[in-house]
């Protein structure tokens, strides 16, 4: 059934070793991924880059949260900043998925990246994990370990429901008063629980993620019966926000991938911010599928990637 969509001749021949991801188990899931990064980040270079994490406070009544932190080696003065949030369904993940790309925008950027190890659906649906990220952001604009960080220069990052929760945090900062965000660079984002565009209904046997997978992971998010429902919040699922809601957010980039069911909403995401005269970037990867950016080998990512990191130096004023 896969030959019927045109993924990229590199892509679809890597399909084949990578990994199946089911959260039907979500246990499973998480015991498999665990497995897997383990190697990955025992493996990964970390020349010109100090990693340490780090517990600090989390939300009101809320465990501490856990930050992993990368700092550039013999950088001076006042550092920008990304904040990276993980995807995963919002019921997998931790800063390991990301670890790799992280030591890269820490290093091609220079700058100052923190990856937030937020609580996990189901159980701890929203808004909790939102609520993790905003504390980590709080931390971040306020302490970084010591770190001068530039409080005019912090970026938000993240892919699939880290974007989601990236756009989430884009707007709840801005309604708390803070902290300043200064872009969005959301990838492959999960923003819309209705499901009900176009790509959300076609892609029900694409690899990695698809129709079935964004149902399991709304329901885990919002609590089941949820899902679809007039009651969601845009801070759960940003697709739902008006022009209104958006009129005021920072600049935006956004990037799907072309077969993927969350394709049609983030499309859908940034001609709403333009819209509400929010300045954005769209970009879709062609001959890709969700989570192709693992395939770092290929020569479509590889353009992908060079975009993503000239469009968060430009930001960061880098």
């Amino acid at each position: 059934m896969l030959s019927r969509h045109r993924f990229d001749p590199e892509l679809a021949a890597a399909l084949v070793m990578m990994p199946e991801v089911d959260i039907s188990d979500v246990d499973m899931a998480r015991a498999a991924q665990a497995e897997q990064l383990a190697a990955v980040v025992a493996a990964a270079d970390t020349t010109g880059v100090d990693v340490e994490e780090v517990s600090v406070p989390g939300p009101d009544g809320a465990p501490n949260l856990r930050l992993r932190i990368y700092r550039p080696q013999g950088v001076q003065g006042l550092l920008p900043a990304v904040y990276s949030i993980h995807g995963g369904g919002f019921v997998l993940g931790s800063p390991d998925v990301d670890h790799d790309w992280n030591l890269l925008l820490c290093r091609e950027l220079a700058a100052l990246v923190v990856s937030v190890d937020y609580r996990l659906a189901p159980e701890h649906p929203f808004p909790a994990p939102l609520e993790d990220c905003y504390a980590g952001l709080r931390w971040l604009a306020t302490n970084a370990g010591g770190t001068a960080v530039r409080a005019d220069r912090i970026a938000l990052w993240g892919d699939s429901a880290g974007a989601g929760l990236a756009a989430a945090l884009t707007l709840l900062a801005r309604d708390r008063g803070g902290p300043a965000v200064c872009f969005q660079h959301l990838c492959s984002p999960a923003l819309d629980d209705r499901l009900e565009t176009p790509s959300a209904r076609l892609f029900t046997d694409t690899p990695v993620w698809n129709r079935r997978s964004a149902r399991l992971s709304w329901d885990a998010y919002l609590g089941y019966g949820v899902r679809g429902t007039a009651d969601v919040s845009p801070y759960a699922a940003p697709g739902r926000a008006g022009t209104v809601t958006l009129s005021g957010l920072p600049p935006a980039y956004v990037s799907v991938m072309e077969f993927d069911p969350l394709r049609d909403e983030g499309i859908d995401y940034a001609r709403a911010l333009l819209a509400a005269s929010v300045p954005t970037e769209l970009h879709l990867i062609p001959g890709t599928f969700h989570g192709a950016w693992a395939v770092e080998h290929a020569a479509v990512i590889q353009r992908a990637t060079d975009e993503a990191i000239t469009v968060l130096r430009r930001a960061l004023g880098r």
